[in-house]
């Protein structure tokens, strides 16, 4: 079973080293496990909580859309999309808030900052706070519960927000009577480097002590470089590496090799000025090539733009499927479907047999199976196999928790399925567009259930 690793990515401001060495490059590393079906999203609903300026807004985008590909984020591998660009994410945000304990939400770490920060200076508790801030943790809720992921990787400052969409989780669950969700798990990642910035700090946007990745290129990545503080030995006199800010960031460039020859050259006396051209140069030997396709990205935006709606289309595929089960669980239901009396309320409808699968050799000896739903409606026909064990497996992975890496996508008036981007099924070629909605919503419907039972 595939495992479902869900990150967010910020984005305000301008991408610089540390943001590369502690987050990106990490996450993409990650990616690349085979087991892990990954989804990669832009916070940007998010970011309109910290910024109110469009032109920031939309310039940071595609910066930081064009950082993490350039950094070898491969969209064929991962699902990479906006959260702006998936409309099931705000009505969701609306379900869970119906669910959610309003006490739960005074106790945010972030809430009760801001809070406590207008105490401080004698302002009422709530100036300045919007609603959006005070929101923040159930639209966290709901980019994780909308793709039922089962780990999310955070820094520790974030802990809570993934404790309290298990909780928001675990309330929905509770009261509409069903295993909607899956619990999403915290996901440390207890090695991930910090680097220093230009005054010795933590290299962070809050201090302006930042070295760019990409932003003004070689020339001021090496300007900034030559500005980090150093102590006031001179040339010939020995360096400590281990209290210098310049060896921190250069060991997380450089292979044992490299590091052990700048350890060498720093206890050895080198000048700090030919000390820092070392590390730029070791710098530029990673981020030149990155540099350059992310020029290249940049000067395209509409490529991008394609990448984010492709990305967009296939999270869709998820969380419309999760949308059309919680409308149903939360009695807003299609008025076709409600049978009433004359006079009085909504009949109880008798149990509806579950869905299942059927076997059966095709004449040429190959093996297939057809989903049925409960009242024997043909769902989906499966591709052939020659191993009849192939077909088994493909139906336990169907039936699997979490529906990883299954997708149903419409084309003309069938749909086909696929599972890691593999055509396995197909559905009737229906007569009309109306009829293959239907029956499609029916299939996501089943689909979900299986994702989401025991």
């Amino acid at each position: 079973m595939h495992t479902r690793v869900l990150t967010g990515i910020t984005t305000t401001g301008t991408p610089h080293l540390g943001n590369y060495v502690g987050a990106i490059r990490p996450a993409i590393v990650a990616s690349c496990q085979a087991n892990v079906d990954a989804f990669y999203f832009m916070a940007d609903y998010h970011a309109l909580i910290k910024s109110d300026d469009p032109a920031r807004i939309e310039r940071s985008r595609l910066e930081i859309a064009a950082t993490w590909l350039a950094a070898g984020l491969d969209p064929q591998k991962v699902t990479f999309y906006r959260q702006s660009d998936i409309p099931e994410i705000p009505e969701l945000t609306w379900l869970l808030t119906c669910v959610t304990a309003k006490g739960m939400l005074n106790r945010a770490h972030a809430y009760k900052a801001a809070v406590d920060r207008n105490v401080e200076t004698g302002e009422d508790a709530d100036a300045g706070i919007t609603a959006g801030l005070y929101m923040y943790p159930v639209l966290m809720a709901a980019d994780i519960l909308a793709f039922n992921a089962h780990k999310v990787p955070v820094g520790r400052d974030q802990i809570q927000h993934i404790e309290m969409a298990r909780d928001i989780a675990q309330r929905f669950n509770h009261i509409y009577g069903s295993e909607f969700f899956v619990l999403p798990e915290v996901l440390i990642e207890e090695q991930v480097a910090t680097l220093p910035g230009l005054d010795g700090r933590k290299m962070s946007k809050s201090y302006d002590n930042t070295i760019p990745l990409f932003a003004g290129g070689a020339k001021q990545l090496r300007e900034a470089i030559m500005r980090i503080v150093t102590d006031s030995r001179a040339p010939g006199e020995p360096k400590d590496p281990d209290s210098s800010s310049l060896f921190t960031i250069f060991r997380a460039f450089a292979n044992e090799a490299e590091t052990q020859a700048f350890r060498s050259a720093l206890e050895g006396g080198i000048g700090w000025g030919e000390a820092k051209q070392m590390l730029f140069e070791r710098i530029e030997v990673d981020v030149a090539p990155m540099r350059e396709h992310y020029e290249a990205l940049i000067a395209k935006p509409a490529d991008i733009e394609d990448i984010l709606r492709e990305g967009a289309r296939k999270a869709r595929d998820t969380a419309t499927t999760l949308l059309l089960t919680l409308r149903e669980a939360v009695g807003l239901r299609s008025m076709a479907k409600a049978a009433t009396h004359a006079s009085g309320p909504v009949a109880t409808a008798s149990k509806e047999k579950p869905p299942r699968f059927a076997s059966f050799r095709d004449e040429d000896g190959r093996f297939r199976f057809r989903l049925l739903a409960g009242d024997g409606e043909e769902l989906l026909l499966s591709e052939p196999f020659a191993d009849p064990k192939a077909a088994g497996l493909l139906q336990k992975r169907l039936r699997e928790p979490g529906g990883a890496g299954v997708a149903v996508e419409v084309e003309g008036q069938l749909a086909r399925l696929r599972i890691d981007g593999e055509l396995v099924a197909t559905t009737p070629d229906y007569a009309d567009t109306a009829t293959r909605d239907t029956a499609v919503e029916r299939l996501r419907g089943v689909l979900q259930r299986f994702a989401t039972s025991d």
